[in-house]
């Protein structure tokens, strides 16, 4: 694993959910908060849990002691959640580019969400991050189709070095 591997990752990540954010940009309100049946329970809070993770790394990236669980406290406008989504989104891939490559096999001390002490390599972390969106991203596939959204369009990794 290299600086630049994880670079591209979070590149990636911010392409993926800028097109995640153009799809939720087009949402009526209904639809933004209509209930559908996935890990959380609209689309609203899938994407409140995704920008909350992010930004919870982020927290930690920069050793902050205690992050801001942002799922439990953003009670933000459609508009106003994509906005920080993506600003989420800039400020890892800045983290990233920023990151010294030579402490990826390193260990970050961190705290879980329950305060349990918690330790892993920066390189584990920086791929979880971006694993953790894709996972939650495809889900907001799903339940797009569910609320009978159809302009959809593939945000796999590999259309990312495609169209690089």
């Amino acid at each position: 694993m290299t600086k630049e591997y994880f670079k591209e990752l979070a590149d990636y990540n911010l392409w993926a959910n800028n097109i995640a954010c153009g799809w939720l940009e087009q949402l009526n309100h209904e639809d933004w908060r209509q209930h559908v049946v996935s890990s959380f329970n609209s689309i609203r809070e899938t994407v409140l849990h995704i920008i909350s993770a992010e930004n919870a790394w982020l927290q930690r990236f920069h050793k902050k002691e205690k992050v801001d669980w942002l799922q439990a406290t953003f009670n933000g406008t459609k508009d106003e959640h994509l906005a920080l989504w993506k600003k989420t989104s800039t400020a890892l891939k800045e983290f990233i580019d920023a990151f010294d490559g030579a402490k990826l096999n390193e260990p970050l001390a961190f705290k879980r969400l329950n305060g349990e002490a918690y330790s892993m390599p920066w390189y584990q972390l920086f791929a979880h991050a971006v694993n953790h969106s894709s996972y939650h991203r495809g889900q907001l596939v799903t339940m797009l189709r569910q609320v009978g959204f159809s302009g959809l369009q593939a945000t796999d990794l590999m259309i990312y070095y495609r169209n690089r």
